[in-house]
């Protein structure tokens, strides 16, 4: 993890929902995103595919986001999620549903992600 001017930033591999393609990336750890946000150029690269799209919220107002399906690998731990497909976000933003899931907190402290147990309810 490599941290730059107070954002969190780690290795992540992203792929299609069949792993068939895949690319490992630098994401900005997005604490105040759900999903994690992938640039609809990086989308396209790998095969994921938008299966619906919704309104979403962001600083600016209401907008509509295609939504998609990619298999995530995060330091050892990989799974499927929903993400967001953006036109016009130019990075992989890691949201918390990802971190969540994994186990995954950011250190204020220091800003790197630190392991914690998972809840089981």
């Amino acid at each position: 993890m490599m941290i730059k001017m107070g954002h969190s930033w780690v290795e992540v591999e992203i792929a299609d929902i069949e792993r068939k393609k895949s690319r490992e990336v630098k994401a900005l750890v997005d604490t105040g995103a759900s999903l994690t946000v992938l640039p609809e150029k990086l989308a396209v690269e790998l095969g994921v595919k938008a299966i619906s799209e919704e309104k979403v919220s962001t600083g600016a107002g209401e907008i509509k986001v295609k939504r998609g399906r990619a298999w995530i690998k995060l330091k050892g731990k990989e799974d499927a999620f929903p993400v967001w497909i953006s036109g016009f976000i130019d990075r992989v933003l890691l949201g918390v549903v990802v971190l969540e899931s994994f186990g995954f907190d950011v250190d204020p402290a220091t800003g790197t992600l630190k392991e914690r147990p998972l809840l089981l309810y």
